[in-house]
C-alpha cells in the first residue's frame, strides 16, 4: 500500500522481469554428445517444454494480482480527491454558520459521508466532534481479535503482494491521546500553510484510513475529516480473489490438456526411441517397430517412416549377408579347381596333360579376377550413385553410340543389331558410365542367348512420361516362373554350347540395381510377337 502525503501522480507499474535475451548460442554454450549444441530448450524434457509454454503465460497472467496495487492506489487517489473537497465544501460550510449550527452541520455530514468530522479552533483545541455529539457512531474501525480464518488469509495475502510488489510502508492509524489539532500532521501542515491537505494511514486489518484537513475561515479554525476506505480494500480483494481463482482454474485445465498433449506425443516417440535403441544393439529381428495406424499426423507418419526405414534396414542386412554368402560360394568353385589343378601339375609328366591343367589354372584364374571385378563393381553401385551428379543425357545417342563401339570391337559375334529411335530425342536425367554399363550387359546378354546370325531388335521410345530401351533377342527365351530370377546375383543358365565361367551371373543383377538406382524399372518380358526369345525391358523417368 502507497502511501503519498499528497495526491500522488501516476505511479510506473513495478517490473517483475530484468532485461535479459536469454541468448544461448554463443561460444560458452554446452555442447552435447555428438558435437550439438545445446539450446536452452533442449535442456528439457519434451513434457516438461509443453508444461511449460502452456502454463508460462497463465502463470504471467497470474501476476496480473500483484498488479491489482496500482488498481487500489488509483482508488486510492480518487478519493483523495473526493476527501479535499469534502473537507473544503464542509469548511466553507461551517465557516459561514452560528456556532450551534456548526454542531449540528458536523453531525449531519459525518452521518452523511459516514466519516468522522472534528474542528479544532485558532488554538489546536478541539470544539466539536462528531462521534462525541452524536451517540450513534456512523463507522468504527474493525477489531481484528474477532476476525476469522479467511479475513487472517486476506491479510496475509496482503503483506505478501506488498512485500513482491515493493509497496512504500504506511503509517500505522492511531488515535492520539491529546485531542490537539498539533497531534495531526495534517492539521498541523493546514495551519502552517493555510490550504487543504491529506494524510494515508492504515488500521489493524489492512484497509486505509483517509484524513483530510482544511482551514475553516479565516479566524484561523481548521477541520480534520477521517473516513475509514474499507470498500477499497473489499473491491481489491474482490477483484484478487476473482482473478486468481479464474487462474487456478483455467491453470488446472492447462495442466491437463498439456500432459494430455504430452503423452500423445512423447508416449509413441519413446515407443520409436526404444525401438531404434533395440535396432542398433542388433536385436532387430526381435523388434516390432510400431506404425500407430489409426494416427494421421506427423507422428503417425514418423512410425510408419521408422518402420519403413528398419524394413529397408533389415532387408539391406538380409542382401548383404546373401551376398556375402554367394560370393563366398562362387568364388569357391574356381578356386578348388585351381588348387586341384595346381596340386596336380608336380604329379604329372606329361606335356599335353600338364598343358591341360595349366590351361584350367589360367582360366580359373581368370574367373576368379572377373568375380571379383563384377563383385566389386556390384557392391559400389548404391554408394557412387548417392554421390554422383546426374547430367541430362539421350539415351538414343548413347545406345547408337555403343551399338557402334561394339560393332568396330566385332563384340556383336556376327549378330545384326537393328535400332528404332522413331525419331526423336529420349532425354533422361543420369550417370552416363552406369546407362553404358546398363546397355552394355543387356546387350551381352541378348548376344549370348541369341543363335547364330540372329538379329537383335533394340527400340527406344518417348511416351512424354517416361523413356523405354527394349533389348528383344531370338533365344529360348525366360520360363515365366524364372523372369525374377535371372536379376538375382549369381544366379545364370547359360546355354550349353557356350564356354563354362565365361560369365559371373552378375551382369543383369548389376543392371537392375543401377536401373533402381535412376528411380527406373528393369523387367523381362516374352516376345510381343510370340516368336522365341526374351525381351528386356528399361524404363527411365523422362527429363
Amino acid at each position: 500500500m502507497n502511501a503519498p502525503t499528497d495526491p500522488p501522480s501516476d505511479i510506473a507499474p513495478h517490473t517483475l522481469f530484468g532485461d535479459a535475451d536469454g541468448d544461448t548460442s554463443g561460444e560458452d554454450a554446452p555442447v552435447a554428445r555428438g558435437g550439438e549444441r545445446l539450446t536452452a530448450t533442449g535442456r528439457f524434457a519434451l513434457t516438461a517444454r509443453i508444461l511449460i509454454v502452456n502454463i508460462l503465460p497463465l502463470a504471467l497472467l497470474g501476476g496480473g494480482l500483484f498488479y491489482l496495487d496500482s488498481y487500489r492506489t488509483q482508488l486510492i487517489n480518487e478519493r483523495f480527491k473526493l476527501a479535499r473537497i469534502e473537507a473544503q465544501i464542509t469548511a466553507e460550510a461551517l465557516a459561514g454558520a452560528a456556532r450551534e449550527r456548526q454542531d449540528a452541520l458536523i453531525v449531519q455530514i459525518g452521518k452523511e459521508q459516514r466519516m468522522r468530522v472534528r474542528m479544532f479552533d485558532e488554538n489546536g483545541a478541539l470544539v466539536a466532534d462528531s462521534f462525541a455529539l452524536d451517540e450513534e457512531a456512523v463507522f468504527s474501525l474493525d477489531d481484528i481479535e474477532d476476525d476469522g480464518w479467511n479475513q487472517q488469509f486476506a491479510r496475509l495475502l496482503d503483506t505478501a503482494v506488498d512485500a513482491i510488489v515493493s509497496a512504500e510502508t504506511v503509517t500505522d492509524y492511531v488515535e492520539p491521546e491529546a485531542q490537539e489539532a498539533d497531534a495531526w500532521p495534517e492539521l498541523a501542515r493546514a495551519r502552517e500553510e493555510g490550504v487543504s491537505q491529506i494524510g494515508l494511514y492504515a488500521w489493524r486489518d489492512g484497509t486505509p484510513v483517509i484524513a483530510a484537513a482544511a482551514p475553516v475561515g479565516l479566524n484561523g479554525a481548521t477541520l480534520l475529516t477521517v473516513r475509514n476506505a474499507v470498500d477499497i480494500t473489499e473491491s481489491v480483494r474482490a477483484a484478487r480473489s476473482a482473478l486468481g481463482f479464474a487462474v487456478l482454474i483455467v491453470l488446472f485445465a492447462s495442466a491437463l490438456l498439456s500432459l494430455f498433449l504430452a503423452r500423445t506425443i512423447v508416449t509413441p516417440l519413446r515407443q520409436l526411441a526404444r525401438a531404434a535403441v533395440r535396432v542398433r544393439q542388433g536385436r532387430e529381428r526381435q523388434v516390432e517397430v510400431p506404425r500407430l495406424p489409426a494416427r494421421s499426423d506427423e507422428i503417425g507418419q514418423l512410425a510408419r517412416a521408422v518402420s519403413d526405414m528398419t524394413g529397408a534396414l533389415r532387408g539391406r542386412i538380409d542382401a548383404v549377408d546373401s551376398f556375402a554368402a554367394d560370393v563366398a560360394h562362387e568364388i569357391k568353385n574356381p578356386l578348388a579347381s585351381l588348387r586341384s589343378a595346381i596340386e596336380s601339375l608336380p604329379r604329372v609328366e606329361d606335356p599335353a596333360l600338364r598343358r591341360e591343367l595349366t590351361e584350367i589354372a589360367t582360366h580359373d584364374v581368370r574367373r576368379i579376377d572377373r568375380l571379383v571385378s563384377e563383385i566389386s563393381d556390384a557392391s559400389r553401385i548404391d554408394s557412387e550413385m548417392s554421390r554422383a551428379t546426374l547430367e541430362r543425357i539421350d539415351l538414343a545417342d548413347l545406345v547408337r553410340a555403343i551399338i557402334g563401339s561394339r560393332e568396330n570391337r566385332a563384340e556383336n559375334q556376327d549378330h545384326r543389331i537393328e535400332l528404332e529411335t522413331l525419331g526423336f530425342a529420349a532425354f533422361v536425367m543420369g550417370v552416363g558410365a552406369r546407362l553404358e554399363r546398363v546397355v552394355e550387359n543387356l546387350l551381352d546378354n541378348a548376344v549370348s542367348f541369341s543363335p547364330p546370325d540372329a538379329p537383335i531388335e533394340v527400340r527406344v521410345d518417348n511416351d512424354g512420361e517416361c523413356v523405354t530401351l527394349t533389348v528383344s533377342d531370338h533365344g529360348p527365351g525366360i520360363p515365366e516362373d524364372s523372369r525374377e530370377k535371372v536379376f538375382t546375383r549369381f544366379h545364370s543358365v547359360r546355354p550349353e554350347e557356350e564356354d563354362f565361367g565365361n560369365h559371373s551371373g552378375l551382369g543383369l543383377a548389376i543392371a537392375r540395381a543401377i536401373a533402381e538406382a535412376h528411380d527406373g524399372t528393369l523387367t523381362a518380358q516374352p516376345r510381343p510377337d510370340d516368336l522365341p526369345g526374351a525381351r528386356l525391358r528399361f524404363r527411365l523417368p523422362s527429363a
